[in-house]
């Protein structure tokens, strides 16, 4: 562990210093580390260059808009589907829809939703955060990811 102290003409106080903590040191202390992560684990960084980087985020990023994009087509067409099926059979005399009752639930399932969104927004609160910091330690394979995923949602 490496520790940084300002020069003595510089340091008023104790805050100015701060402790870096060293991962790879803490990997050769704990033999664990090594056996579910490889020896080599670290950051994207330090693995590969920056072209092997934006090239594996934007031909990840390109499958997953892809994928999206074909998913959201089919979700889309089945839920329109269903829908207009149920117009047609409301119409026709098939189906009998108490509006009413749809309207009692759907606010009720309105309210629902409100209780358990705020209390999962701590938990969502700490996704963003991991998110975030994967992003900053990653940020070639991230930037190459959302490209890909742009132009994959595009074709």
């Amino acid at each position: 562990m490496a520790t940084r102290n300002p020069p003595p003409q510089e340091c008023e106080s104790d805050d100015d210093s701060y402790e870096v903590l060293d991962l790879t040191e803490y990997a050769r202390r704990h033999h664990w580390w090594n056996r579910v992560f490889g020896h080599s684990s670290g950051p994207m960084v330090e693995k590969y260059s920056v072209a092997t980087q934006i090239v594996m985020g934007g031909v990840t990023g390109w499958c997953a808009g892809f994928l999206f994009q074909k998913v959201g087509k089919l979700a889309a067409t089945a839920v329109g589907g269903g829908f207009l099926l149920l117009q047609i059979a409301s119409h026709s005399g098939y189906v009998q829809i108490d509006w009413k009752r749809v309207e009692k639930d759907v606010n009720k399932a309105k309210k629902q939703i409100k209780k358990r969104a705020n209390k999962a927004a701590p938990e969502i609160n700490n996704v963003v955060e991991e998110a975030t910091e994967f992003i900053k330690q990653n940020i070639v394979i991230s930037s190459g990811f959302v490209g890909g995923f742009l132009l994959g949602l595009a074709s």
